[in-house]
């Protein structure tokens, strides 16, 4: 009865995880610093995220600095309405709000907002950093930390320009998916160095055309960014490519409702 016991035990928690985690949206779509541009909302606000999920993306994409006094905050420059995120300190940058009313989101807030839905993966950029390797590996380090702190690790997917944050990354983290964005790899330079995909501008891929076959060949996914024209989102679905990071998620969506 004991062995039965732990048997039906086992097979309700293998049930409860596939019901919570495998549920992730099926498709390519990931908007770009969420979906904001036919919404009016502001780009990596919380409001950007939400639209994105209620659009049914497969991921909503956001980008990562860490302040002064090592807050991880979501924004894509490298100021905030024209404050400097890395040289001034959280506090600081609460003095500016989005269009829409919203603060600056501290990547725990925006991680627990993205939580507290099943279906689009989190994007997680980390940007490189203008005041040396040793900021962005700290932040590499700061990152992994509180994914784990919060539980988020079947939400995020990591993605970075800086290809020495990258392999911390994937050391770090050798379950997550971490892809590379530079685009200065080949596919199995970046196999070798440690990430599971290539996230390359798509004139990257023009340039090199047997990438994407390259990269599949060698179990590499591939996402192309950023992708707003629909002549280019065709061609890049014919190819069979994982992931199209896009300003226009609508306009995929509507695509592949015709495919």
């Amino acid at each position: 009865m004991k062995k039965q016991s732990f048997l039906i035990t086992a097979i309700c928690l293998f049930t409860f995880m596939q019901s919570t985690y495998a549920q992730f949206n099926k498709n390519v779509v990931i908007a770009h610093r969420g979906a904001w541009k036919q919404a009016g909302l502001p780009e990596n606000s919380l409001a950007s995220l939400n639209h994105a999920a209620e659009l049914g993306c497969y991921g909503s994409e956001f980008d990562v600095y860490l302040t002064k006094d090592d807050i991880l905050v979501v924004n894509h420059d490298r100021d905030f309405y024209g404050i400097d995120i890395e040289t001034a300190t959280y506090q600081e940058l609460l003095a500016k709000k989005h269009p829409n009313g919203e603060s600056i989101p501290t990547v725990e807030a925006y991680l627990k907002e993205g939580m507290k839905q099943k279906k689009t993966k989190l994007i997680f950029e980390l940007k490189p950093s203008k005041l040396g390797k040793e900021r962005v590996l700290k932040a590499a380090e700061m990152s992994v930390a509180l994914v784990k702190k919060l539980g988020a690790e079947k939400w995020v997917d990591y993605i970075t320009f800086d290809r020495d944050a990258g392999k911390h990354l994937a050391k770090l983290a050798p379950k997550a998916e971490v892809a590379y964005l530079n685009g200065d790899l080949s596919p199995a330079e970046a196999k070798a160095d440690g990430f599971k995909g290539i996230d390359y501008h798509y004139n990257v891929f023009k340039k090199n055309p047997s990438w994407i076959k390259d990269a599949h060949k060698i179990g590499l996914t591939v996402n192309v960014w950023t992708v707003n024209d629909a002549e280019e989102m065709k061609s890049l679905l014919d190819q069979k490519v994982e992931y199209i990071t896009t300003n226009e998620p609508e306009l995929l969506f509507d695509i592949l409702s015709k495919k």
